[in-house]
């Protein structure tokens, strides 16, 4: 568009016409690589893992539709990434309605595919036949191989566009059959990263093939140096959900030892639910449609928690655990540690939004409902031991949740006329509005008093904690309320916890951990994320918590100083400045050993300081759920494998 300001001064006016021909269709896969957010949800790492995601998806619909029992995934040298399959293999017949061959119309035009309906696939992931095309479009390259008949044919693409028709280029067994996809992401379009990560992949593919028993997967990483040999992981799980169910509760106490399991099929809905309490205080319930995660629940999720309320609340008065004077048990009292797998598939899904993070079906909060609460009733009835253990636990929660209550609104912030429910030891900032204020949650009075002097007063707050905050893994919440230090973090943010959290009540839109850069440091650093993760993950899901990085060294020389935040970043320094007597290192063992000028200048002062962003991928939250257990919860095994498992990744340890 030109200048369009007309030169007689009369205002703005356009200077191209403004007509039919000014709106842009755009052809074909174009509109995916103008805006591929809106396909994959970003060009992040997270869009980036989404590619590999489609793809597999598409031969998990072939394993559902009971016609492929192997997936392997390999992730090439050249970072390029290798699905194949044994299914029928897309067909290679021409689509009279384009008149192309089946697989390029799945390859080349949006919104083509086999799950509309037609008897190709009874339940599907993929529902909207954008996978494939989106994948190819957002690919510098993709090669799709596919054996059927006894012949191989193959198909190249580079950015979405045909090289050459389909054609023959081998032979193969008659009875082989299975397709072979191999793509390469565009790096114009993930500017961020176009490297796959192994352990996002291996806990995406684990987890799909948990929700499809028998189902092999095979993962294998070839980026490995010469001579070694490549990464391979391989799932395959005969009991379906229930090993899910098993493998989540690993470092936890099961309270009884049979997991509960419930199938069954109602309004063309197959529901399969798989669940089993702990001797932990929080809930772990994942819900599925098709095997896909969806993180915010939906229909589904709602028909399973009504169903385990209802039931668990009828056994309860029937079988007089509760007392006809004491109030129902809550949802919330039932389903302290428990880890449930909600998993139904559905012929016609439909999600809230393209990403598919919400089911909005209503026959499935039907069907769930039904099926739990029958076969859960028999169960109970079964297994009267059980029942009263889980019933005695929900009771001990809803005492321990009147506590908290109680504790609670002490501790709730007052109006503006009582504003001295501030904590005493917070030193708050003078500006009001959220957006521009920051807290620093300080280790020690030490460092909270050169924390203070140095702050910038308008926007930063400073808020100490002495010694080590309570590890909320291991207590309920009764206890948690009472703990001076969580009182205090609580009445500072603003926003309340658990139910009563109100994100537009947040006080500080940066909410800063600043710990010493030693082992308790990190410990400290770990319990106060544990403590957010826990009761405000919201916090962490819109990326308002973050980490001070302090620096490790202090160099002067000749009256200059340089600050150093690892081993590495020193001996850069040293060697442009050069080794000799004049220089002067010190090593930091904490904050309380600088002054204000150093503290503000190295880790406080917005123009200088580090912060890293604490992030979550919500589809990964099974496993990070897993990992607060091991690491915080009170079995020691789990935790003992974990750090055997990692330790060769251990760098700067400081002994």
């Amino acid at each position: 568009m030109s200048d369009f300001r007309s030169e007689k001064g009369h205002g703005y006016i356009m200077s191209n016409d403004y007509g039919a021909d000014q709106i842009q269709i755009l052809e074909g896969l174009e509109a995916v690589r103008k805006r591929p957010g809106m396909y994959i949800g970003s060009t992040s790492g997270r869009g980036l893992h989404h590619l590999v995601y489609e793809i597999v998806d598409n031969s998990v619909d072939e394993a559902l539709a009971g016609v492929c029992d192997t997936i392997n995934v390999i992730l090439n040298k050249d970072n390029s990434v290798t699905v194949i399959d044994n299914g029928r293999g897309i067909p290679v017949g021409i689509n009279h309605k384009a008149g192309l061959p089946a697989v390029e119309v799945v390859f080349t035009i949006l919104h083509a595919g086999g799950k509309f309906g037609g008897g190709g696939y009874k339940v599907s992931g993929g529902l909207h036949g954008v996978g494939a095309s989106v994948v190819n479009a957002l690919s510098d390259w993709l090669i799709v191989e596919i054996y059927t008949d006894g012949k191989i044919y193959q198909q190249r693409y580079e950015r979405g566009h045909v090289c050459y028709p389909l054609k023959v280029i081998g032979e193969c067994e008659k009875e082989k059959t299975g397709t072979k996809v191999t793509f390469k992401p565009d790096s114009s379009i993930f500017q961020e990263t176009i490297e796959f990560e192994f352990d996002v992949l291996k806990q995406r593919l684990r987890e799909m093939a948990f929700l499809t028993k028998g189902l092999h997967i095979i993962l294998t990483d070839m980026r490995v140096e010469d001579g070694e040999n490549p990464v391979e992981r391989s799932f395959h799980y005969e009991g379906g959900i229930k090993e899910f169910v098993t493998y989540l509760n690993r470092s936890k106490t099961p309270l009884y030892d049979n997991i509960m399991y419930f199938e069954g099929s109602k309004n063309n809905v197959y529901v399969e639910v798989a669940m089993q309490h702990n001797d932990s205080y929080t809930e772990s319930s994942y819900s599925f449609v098709n095997n896909i995660n969806t993180p915010e629940g939906g229909t589904h999720l709602v028909g399973f928690r009504n169903a385990l309320t209802k039931t668990f609340n009828d056994y309860a008065r029937g079988n007089k655990l509760l007392k006809d004077n004491e109030p129902n048990l809550t949802g919330e009292d039932i389903r302290e540690g428990l880890t449930a797998i909600v998993s139904v598939k559905i012929e016609d899904p439909q999600f809230e939004g393209q990403t598919k993070q919400k089911l909005g079906n209503s026959e499935a909060r039907n069907a769930v409902d039904n099926i739990v609460s029958e076969q859960l009733t028999y169960f109970l009835e079964q297994n009267p031991m059980v029942a009263k253990l889980i019933c005695e636990k929900s009771i001990l929660a809803q005492r321990a949740r009147d506590a908290a209550r109680k504790a609670r609104d002490l501790t709730r912030r007052k109006t503006a006329l009582e504003s001295a429910a501030l904590p005493g030891k917070l030193a708050d900032c003078s500006d009001k509005n959220p957006e521009n204020c920051e807290i620093y949650i300080v280790e020690g009075d030490s460092a909270g008093g050169s924390a203070k002097t140095a702050r910038s007063r308008a926007t930063q707050a400073i808020l100490p904690l002495r010694g080590k905050i309570l590890n909320v893994e291991k207590a309920r919440l009764d206890k948690i309320y009472a703990n001076a230090e969580i009182k205090a973090m609580i009445t500072a943010f603003g926003t309340g916890i658990h139910d009563d959290f109100d994100i537009s009540k947040l006080r500080y839109h940066k909410i800063i951990l600043m710990t010493d850069a030693d082992v308790d440091g990190a410990h400290i650093a770990t319990l106060l994320l544990t403590f957010i993760y826990r009761f405000m993950p919201e916090l962490i899901k819109q990326g308002y918590v973050y980490l001070a990085q302090p620096p490790l060294y202090k160099l002067e020389k000749n009256k200059n100083i340089w600050y150093a935040y690892s081993d590495e970043e020193l001996n850069k320094i040293l060697s442009e400045v050069g080794r000799d007597q004049n220089n002067k290192i010190q090593r930091y063992k904490g904050l309380g050993e600088m002054d204000p000028e150093q503290l503000w200048e190295t880790t406080m002062d917005p123009a200088r300081r580090i912060l890293l962003r604490v992030t979550m991928n919500e589809e990964a939250e099974s496993e990070i759920d897993l990992t607060f257990t091991t690491l915080m919860g009170d079995k020691v095994e789990p935790r003992r494998e974990f750090i055997e498992e990692n330790a060769k990744f251990v760098k700067n340890l400081d002994i």
